[in-house]
Formats: structure tokens, sequence, C-alpha cells
């Protein structure tokens, strides 16, 4: 954005919203649902960004499973997120007593998903458990496998409503802002108006109910036009 990552200067502020941006996105794979999403650089601070707006939405609750690929920045942003501090009771050992430390609750369970590929396809995939234990997130998963599938397929329908992330192409974003602002407008979008195949249901009479990620997550009860969605006041008089 704006100019290549290999000329950007990491130790320019200037340059912070220049180069490569990504996407960091939240996503509830039961109900489609965008949870969140940030723009910006591959790095800790952008993962706990992230995060932390997921914490807020969650309404301070701690998940029981999140899975993700391996990015190296998720690991350490969910320790500091949803961490809690902790000091170790006295041992009555000659030392110095152990100072405080965080520790990831124990109900949260982290996997990734590494995939190794080959002439461009993926030939393998192994999971990792990082954080909890493999029988709880069997249980949790259902006896399912863990995977990035679901928020891979959402990637692939945002790249199709946003022409700015379409590869190999002149529709890219040159300025941070628009890029942000865009993304902000598709992706939540999608959680209102943007009806899911996979998500149907049969209604009365056997016809098939459209649903989207919203009716799904019980914030709506109908599909949202798109201006019915951009009008809709963000502050609501009590």
């Amino acid at each position: 954005m704006g100019k290549k990552e290999k000329n950007c200067n990491p130790l320019d502020e200037a340059d912070a919203c220049l180069g490569e941006q990504w996407d960091f996105v939240a996503l509830d794979p039961d109900s489609r649902l965008v949870l969140s999403v940030v723009v910006g650089k591959r790095v800790g601070e952008t993962a706990v960004m992230l995060l932390e707006d997921v914490k807020r939405r969650l309404g301070g609750k701690t998940p029981e499973l999140v899975t993700s690929d391996e990015g190296s920045a998720y690991p350490e942003a969910i320790r500091e997120v949803f961490g809690r501090e902790v000091t170790p009771e006295p041992t009555g050992k000659p030392g110095r007593p152990a100072g405080p430390r965080v520790e990831v609750p124990a109900g949260l369970n982290y996997a990734t998903v590494h995939k190794t590929r080959a002439k461009g396809r993926v030939v393998s995939v192994a999971t990792r458990i990082v954080m909890g234990l493999m029988a709880v997130v069997v249980k949790l998963l259902g006896g399912g496998k863990v995977n990035t599938s679901y928020i891979e397929r959402q990637n692939a329908t945002d790249r199709h409503q946003n022409a700015r992330k379409r590869r190999k192409t002149y529709c890219f974003s040159k300025d941070w802002e628009m890029h942000e602002a865009m993304t902000d407008y598709t992706m939540y979008s999608y959680n209102f108006c943007w009806p899911v195949r996979t998500l149907r249901e049969k209604g009365s009479g056997g016809r098939w109910r459209q649903r989207t990620p919203a009716m799904v997550a019980g914030l709506t009860d109908h599909v949202w036009s798109l201006k019915e969605w951009v009008s809709f006041p963000v502050c609501q008089r009590l």
C-alpha cells in the first residue's frame, strides 16, 4: 500500500500505514459472524488489538477454544489479553520468592493448523495444541478436526466483495484509511446483509428460509438491505 514493503522503514512512523497490510479477522464458526477485524502490519500489536476487541464484544468472557494458523504473534497476544496475573505461594525454601506471572486461564484452549505445500499445493495438514488439552479440544469440536476452513472461506467471500483485495490486479489500495473503511464496510455488512447458503433452514411448507450470520447469532430476525444497515443509527436513544 503506497509502496512496497521492502522500501518501508520500520523505524519511520510515516511508513506504518504503507507497504503490506493484513486483515486480522476473528470469526465465530457456528454462526459465521465476523466478530472483529483489524487492519495492520503482521505484528504482535495488531493481534493484541484484535483480541482486545473480541474480548470486549464477548463481555470480558474467555473463549473456550481459539484456532488459527501458525502466526507467531498469536500465542503471546492470547496470553496478554486473556491471561491473568498469578502470584505463586511461598515455598518456604531459601532464595527470593517467585514474583507474579501471567497465566492463561485453565478453560482456554488454543490450537493451530500447519499446512505443508509442494509446488503450490497443500500436501498435508497437521494440528498442534498450543494451550489446553487435546481431549478438551476434541470434545469442543464434537469429534471434528481443528481447521481454519471457515475463516478461509470468509476471506474468499470478502475478496469477491472488495476489489481492493483481489490478487494480481490494479485495484489494490493506495490509501490506508480508504482500505480500512472498505474492509469494515464489507466485513460488517456481511454479518447482516449476506445470506449464507449453508446457514439456510427449512421453514413451514418445506420452503428454505435464508439466514445471515447475524440472524443465526440472534442479533436480528431478517436479512437487512444495505440501505437499512448503512442508515441504522450507531448510537441508540434510551
